[in-house]
């Protein structure tokens, strides 16, 4: 029996054994050395951050307000309150130290903190009491290291301006105003999809792809802060049902609006060292030159019998029937027997109307019931009534501001008279974008797509009477105008067709014969059917239809009367058919999959409304109203001046400097050389020049498109902003069938109004005549148009300014600031005699300021 081996005797073991990694197993006979090891170093961006202690120092506001200064207010145009100074103070002694100056630490932190302000508020003042400024120097606190901004912070210039879908974007919240993109209002790249990529820009190749209409109903609502002197973007919806304070509010910002522009008008600054007064422009010994340029407010009167002063108020007729003027602190009897219009037979001035009145205030005392106590809203007043009156001597529209400077632009659009920078170029008025934000960017897109080689027009007709068959045969005419021959290889289309009503020459669903629903509907298609024989016109450009006041729906209950502003547009029940005449026009001329360009469109807007194009780059209004007719039937007639006193009380405003103006506005090859100054005030303008040149100053010196009381022409209050003028728009077209149609220019806003497209009046002789105006986007000039039964190609060669036997006619008229452009094919729109030079109705106020001046001078 074979018995168990005996083991051998184990062998030696090292001294440094590893041990077994588990118990079953003995330790091998060629142990594994140990590894020696070394400690892996930490990658650099792991490492811990090692903060510079900073000994915080205790700055002093007043030592700091220089460099404040130069950062906010000259770089950024913001305005620092003493309790921001205090704050920015005591977070740069704290996290910069004793470095602030030397080392340039202060003037970084004071740039970041500018630049996300504006990002963050829309508001010039920065306020420290507010929990703006305290989140971003929070946010802020966070990124310092050794009084520096720490990169990668979020805060850098690079990501100054993030967009919402970006990650730091997320990381300042809670500052109001802006704090993501669909909030950025006075940006408005979301909705032109301008964000910086040029592989957009490459596919944005068509001009169309940057215009936009907006409705009076989609405009965002802004109001006058006073006291920040700035808009802000209201907080509470507009209702068709406001309260009833909201209907004093409206007409409260009209004057809060037209008083911040004159006071940024560089006459009624008042100057830093004094100059003594022309002899031409002195009129009278009493008023001192502080007194020429200052606006009184009624309520400062009180005490003041017999000195002379310069009003600024709103024209209203008080409950005893007379006239008067309010301001916001009193109103106070008006005494305009003796006044004279500035300019004579240039504007019209009507109860409503916010206008400058130069004159002397008198004292009642022979009258107790008058107010002869002079007392503000005492027991013989009626509200805030000042006792007495006030006797005027001159009257005259407040003088405008051009777009450029309330907005500003490129060196070429900017105001060269002007002194002080852009008024509120960070302000987004139409919800598309600020000058400041997208300004530069869009001015480079437009000169990439608007080429000077072609035309980019848009075209507008008024008073389409669907239910006046010798309309619809104009309107066949303006669209054969307007398409091109199909043999043409570069065929050139307008960009925009706008169509204004009324498009019923009856009240329609008022109960008149003949306008009822089924007719209105039947009048469209009708419209329909015409615009079908166009389908490579329709299909390359956009139709945008506006209302008038004998459209449905409020035309039901009106009767055809003034309804309230602004209406919605036609209900989409009577233009369907339209719509899918359109659609089918893109199937047949683009098919499917090979659209290389923007599809036609049609689009049914309110009256008013704004079309505009490259963002801030240009605005049209577009308004249809008689307003000619509410004016005359409502302006105030002055008396005509004595033969003896004419020449006494109105000298001549035409001065050397006005003149050398003028004579650089005439910058056209055909107007004569020498101009006569005396020839031309001698000179008497025809009644439609002169309609034209008053409706024109008068609505952009009101900046709104309806100045009437609302017992006059109604509007809804939470939206008369839509009908404000400022910023003075582009183009504004006036459809008014009272005035006579004209293109004018003034103060670099083309006013255009294009009649009825319908010449023949219904007439069956002269059917087929028509005529419109159109607006060229890249020029900013109006042209009226008309044609009989030219064909396509006499326009194009008539497009390209040459003479088609004789019937072409170009008419410039400049008549002081309003040029009057004229481009026709026919009468009344050709007038061949050519004037220019000295505006004739120019005249001096009492107070030395010429109305018309500055507005000559621009």
């Amino acid at each position: 029996m074979a018995t168990a081996r005996r083991p051998d005797k184990p062998s030696a073991i090292l001294d440094n054994p590893i041990p077994s990694s588990s118990p079953a197993f003995g330790t091998p006979v060629h142990p594994i050395l140990p590894r020696q090891t070394v400690p892996i170093r930490a990658p650099p961006a792991l490492k811990p951050v090692t903060k510079q202690t900073v000994l915080p120092i205790l700055l002093p506001p007043a030592t700091l307000r220089p460099l404040a200064f130069r950062t906010f207010t000259k770089k950024h145009n913001l305005t620092l309150t003493s309790s921001a100074l205090q704050a920015l103070a005591t977070f740069i002694g704290r996290q910069c130290g004793s470095g602030w100056r030397e080392e340039g630490l202060a003037e970084k932190v004071l740039e970041e903190v500018a630049k996300t302000w504006k990002k963050c508020s829309s508001q010039v003042i920065v306020e420290g009491e507010g929990e703006t400024l305290r989140n971003i120097l929070k946010t802020l606190e966070g990124s310092m290291s050794g009084g520096r901004i720490a990169p990668g912070s979020g805060l850098s210039r690079q990501t100054s301006f993030t967009f919402a879908s970006e990650p730091s974007a997320q990381n300042i919240v809670g500052f109001g105003g802006r704090p993501a993109l669909e909030s950025q209002a006075s940006f408005g790249m979301s909705n032109l999809e301008a964000e910086e990529q040029e592989e957009e820009e490459d596919v944005l190749k068509d001009p169309r792809e940057w215009m936009k209409v907006v409705g009076a109903f989609e405009q965002p609502k802004l109001f006058y802060n006073v006291t920040q002197k700035h808009f802000e973007k209201s907080t509470t919806k507009p209702s068709l049902f406001p309260d009833p304070s909201h209907k004093t509010h409206l007409f409260r910002q009209r004057y809060h609006v037209v008083h911040q522009r004159i006071l940024r008008n560089e006459t009624f600054q008042t100057p830093t060292f004094s100059v003594a007064r022309s002899s031409s422009l002195n009129r009278t010994g009493s008023i001192s030159t502080s007194q020429t340029t200052t606006i009184t407010p009624i309520a400062n009167l009180l005490g003041r019998s017999g000195s002379t002063h310069l009003l600024l108020g709103m024209l209203t007729v008080s409950p005893t029937g007379s006239l008067a003027l309010s301001d916001l602190t009193g109103t106070i009897a008006l005494d305009l027997q003796h006044a004279r219009p500035i300019p004579e037979n240039g504007a019209y001035f009507v109860p409503g109307m916010i206008v400058l009145v130069d004159g002397s205030y008198e004292e009642d005392y022979g009258n107790l019931a008058a107010g002869s106590n002079s007392t503000l809203g005492g027991m013989s007043g009626i509200g805030g009534t000042v006792g007495g009156k006030f006797i005027g001597f001159s009257v005259g529209q407040p003088p405008s501001e051009r777009r450029s400077t309330t907005l500003g632009g490129t060196v070429e659009e900017a105001d060269k008279n002007s002194l002080s920078g852009p008024a509120f170029g960070w302000t987004d008025f139409l919800g598309l974008g600020s000058e400041r934000a997208t300004g530069s960017r869009m001015s480079r897109i437009a000169s990439k797509l608007l080429s000077p080689s072609s035309l980019h027009n848009i075209v507008v007709a008024s008073d389409l009477h669907l239910d006046i068959p010798s309309t619809l045969s104009s309107l066949r005419t303006l669209l054969r105008t307007y398409t091109p021959d199909p043999a043409d290889p570069h065929p050139v289309y307008p960009l925009a067709i706008v169509l204004m009503g009324n498009f019923s020459s009856k009240a329609s669903l008022a109960g008149v014969p003949g306008a009822a629903s089924i007719e209105y509907k039947e009048h469209f298609d009708a419209l329909a059917s015409l615009l079908a024989d166009f389908p490579q016109l329709i299909a390359h450009t956009s139709l945008v239809f506006v209302p008038g006041d004998n459209d449905a729906w409020p035309s039901a209950f009106s009767g055809g009367a003034a309804v309230p502003l602004p209406r919605r547009p036609v209900p989409s029940l009577f233009t369907n058919r339209i719509r899918r005449v359109v659609a089918e026009a893109n199937r047949e001329v683009w098919g499917t999959g090979k659209s290389k360009g923007k599809e036609g469109d049609v689009v049914w807007t309110s009256n008013p409304s704004r079309l505009s194009w490259f963002g801030v780059k240009g605005e049209m209004a577009v308004m249809r109203d008689d307003v000619l007719g509410r004016l005359h039937r409502t302006s105030i007639r002055f008396s005509k001046p004595e033969s003896g006193d004419e020449e006494e009380d109105m000298p001549d405003a035409t001065t050397e400097e006005c003149q050398a103006h003028e004579t650089m506005d005439l910058d056209d090859a055909n107007l004569p050389t020498q101009l006569n100054p005396s020839q031309h005030n001698q000179e008497q303008l025809d009644s439609d020049t002169q309609i034209a040149r008053s409706l024109t100053r008068t609505l952009l010196s009101q900046s709104h498109l309806s100045p009437f009381p609302l017992s006059v022409r109604p509007l809804h209050w939470d939206y008369g902003h839509t009908l404000n003028l400022y910023p003075l728009p582009t183009a504004l077209v006036v459809a008014d069938k009272d005035a006579p149609a004209f293109v004018a220019k003034y103060c670099g806003c083309t006013v255009m109004n294009p009649g009825p497209i319908d010449e023949s009046g219904g007439r069956g002789r002269k059917e087929g005549r028509a005529r419109w105006v159109e607006f060229e986007v890249r020029t900013g000039v109006g042209v009226p148009s008309g044609v009989n039964s030219m064909t396509g190609r006499d326009y194009a060669v008539y497009k390209q300014g040459a003479d088609i036997s004789g019937i072409d006619c170009l008419n410039r008229e400049y008549l002081g600031g309003l040029r009057v452009d004229g481009r026709s094919l026919q009468r009344p729109w050709c007038q061949t005699q050519e004037t220019g030079g000295i505006n004739p109705s120019a005249q001096l106020g009492r107070y030395g300021f010429d109305f018309g001046a500055r507005e000559r001078k621009q």
